[in-house]
């Protein structure tokens, strides 16, 4: 899903039906709604008519009893047309905004099950840009492009129509200048289309760069990054000035010249029709007033016709983007229909290999298992593959090939949400959501109630500590859990976990950037998560390596030594070297 998209044939009929199918469960709407387009199109030409026939019979005849009623008729006929055209907006706005209400349902949806390599490589900016903006362009195809361009190419074919009846020689006469038009229509067209193309292109990047520099910006501050940050967005932000500018400088041309052809084809129709009146005795004021209304008709929807083919193009082009987020096949199965009464805890990988990227594993031939209760230790350089691990265990990602079980079941075979109910996870970089204590704790599951939360939180040790905040549990986090320490967010994740009570707890255990008092809590808290449950640690405090019932060491994603820790120092291999290590940062800590 790339941010810039390139220039594809103008218009896709498979494209539309596809967007048009999103139309079915309001097809009474779309289809009064063309229903009105066509009733429109045969109103259009009736006032200038009846006008024509006003000054000709009534003004022209000084019968002005008549021009009393007709005067009458053409403000009712006034106010009847009026109120069609507002409820033809009302419904087409109607229809445009309940497509776009189910699209974007079904594209948050789908993002909500794509593969997590697919936010990997795509940026939250893009996506955010599929999911709002983009969709908001498609209602355009209904309010602004498809159903209202329809309208207006019918109510020009009745206009015509009425014209070449009254005087087919006049009419011709006042469309000499059409194909002028015409082809300044062309070109305005293909002008804004690049140009909107541009603009586009500049949105998504905008979104993009926009959102992850937000999202990093202590890392900008960090390192002074941000003038140069600074003059990146300023070169986007440029680019997204000119890209409109040159749509301004196209609009700019286009509307003089169809003023200018508009005024000509006027002074040809007083022209023809004055010729024509000093050999006879013929009244021809009514037609030559018609006649510059029809054209004023005929000239309104051109004005802004191609614009709407741009709007209309505009919202094909954002519709193929975001069927290419529906289209995308990379989820994960969710067909496992293993749902079992009791989860023992049993893990097992068995010849495992796994790669983010083909060609490049990550994970290479893993063997381990974990018995009921018992506690893995994962230790390891950066890069060696633990998070890996533990990001497979429930399924966040698909092995390449290997399998691995859960009660001696393969974890493809499991209902994912029983699967991922069962298996806990508290990781070391803790993602708060902007809202409550509660919310967060809860993840907004209505059906758990706030003792057992609190029951929870005192287990872990943080009761005290919510109590004391303002609000208590219903004190708002931030964004990010902004408002806490990295411990105090560890621990709200920990009191998540056990008011879960998952059989399987998976625990990144980083405790470096935490201060003692929180290390110490979060060192009871541990014990209280682990206790009678199978867990997988990523293991960076000595004491949990020491406590686990094996130890698996990992370099450069392959298994190195298993066993427990008085096994692994007998070795002297890998995990003596580790050991030593992390000892002797402690001792000169200490010192």
């Amino acid at each position: 899903m790339s941010t810039t998209e390139s220039k594809k044939r103008f218009f896709d009929v498979s494209q539309l039906k596809r967007v048009l199918q999103f139309t079915r469960p309001y097809r009474r709407r779309f289809v009064w709604s063309i229903v009105l387009a066509v009733v429109l199109a045969a109103f259009t030409p009736v006032r200038p008519w009846l006008i024509e026939h006003t000054v000709d019979k009534y003004i022209t005849g000084k019968n002005y009893d008549w021009l009393i009623y007709i005067t009458i008729i053409q403000i009712l006929f006034l106010f009847v047309e009026t109120g069609l055209r507002f409820y033809f907006s009302y419904t087409t706005a109607w229809l445009g905004q309940s497509v776009v209400k189910d699209m974007r349902v079904k594209v948050f949806g789908k993002v909500l099950h794509l593969n997590l390599r697919q936010f990997d490589k795509t940026p939250i900016g893009t996506l955010t840009t599929r999911t709002i903006d983009d969709i908001e362009r498609i209602n355009d195809i209904f309010a602004e492009g498809l159903i209202p361009i329809i309208a207006d190419l019918l109510s020009i074919l009745c206009v015509l129509g009425i014209m070449l009846w009254t005087d087919w020689k006049l009419t011709l006469i006042s469309l000499i200048a059409f194909p002028v038009i015409l082809i300044a229509t062309y070109y305005f067209k293909e002008s804004v289309n690049k140009s909107f193309y541009r603009v586009r292109n500049a949105v998504a990047q905008l979104n993009a760069f926009v959102q992850e520099h937000l999202t990093g910006m202590n890392i900008v501050q960090a390192f002074a990054a941000e003038d140069r940050e600074f003059n990146k967005f300023k070169n986007i932000n440029k680019e997204h000035r000119n890209a409109n500018i040159h749509a301004i400088f196209a609009y700019s041309v286009f509307f003089p010249i169809v003023e200018i052809v508009l005024a000509f084809s006027m002074g040809l129709i007083v022209w023809w029709t004055a010729k024509e009146a000093l050999g006879t005795d013929v009244n021809q004021t009514g037609k030559v007033t018609s006649f510059i209304l029809y054209l004023n008709l005929i000239f309104r929807p051109l004005r802004v016709i191609a614009d709407k083919f741009n709007v209309l193009q505009m919202g094909m082009i954002a519709s193929e983007r975001v069927f290419k987020v529906l289209d995308n096949n990379d989820s994960l199965s969710r067909h496992g229909k293993y749902v079992p009464s009791e989860v023992k805890g049993k893990v097992e990988f068995e010849n495992v290999w796994f790669g983010y990227d083909p060609g490049h594993p990550v994970l290479k031939n893993i063997n381990f298992t974990a018995e009921p209760g018992q506690t893995i230790a994962i230790v390891g350089h950066t890069g060696s593959g633990k998070t890996t691990i533990i990001s497979l265990l429930n399924r966040m990602y698909e092995i390449n090939s290997g399998k691995i079980q859960i009660d001696d079941v393969p974890v493809e075979e499991w209902d994912l949400d029983t699967l991922r109910k069962n298996v806990g996870v508290v990781l070391q970089d803790v993602f708060l959501f902007s809202g409550s204590v509660m919310d967060n704790i809860t993840l907004r599951n209505e059906s758990i109630p706030k003792e057992k939360v609190i029951e929870a939180a005192k287990l872990i040790g943080m009761h005290d500590f919510i109590m004391r905040l303002p609000g208590g549990y219903e004190y708002n986090v931030m964004e990010r859990g902004a408002t806490l320490s990295v411990g105090q967010r560890q621990l709200l994740s920990f009191i998540r976990a056990l008011l879960y009570n998952p059989s399987i707890l998976i625990l990144d255990e980083a405790t470096s950037s935490v201060d003692t008092e929180s290390e110490q809590m979060i060192e009871k808290a541990i014990n209280t998560l682990i206790a009678g449950r199978t867990s997988i640690v990523i293991a960076h405090r000595l004491s949990t390596i020491q406590r686990a019932d094996n130890i698996i060491v990992l370099d450069k994603g392959e298994i190195k030594e298993i066993g427990n820790h008085r096994q692994l120092l007998q070795k002297g291999g890998f995990y003596s070297k580790l050991y030593e290590m992390q000892f002797e940062k402690k001792v000169l800590a200490i010192d």
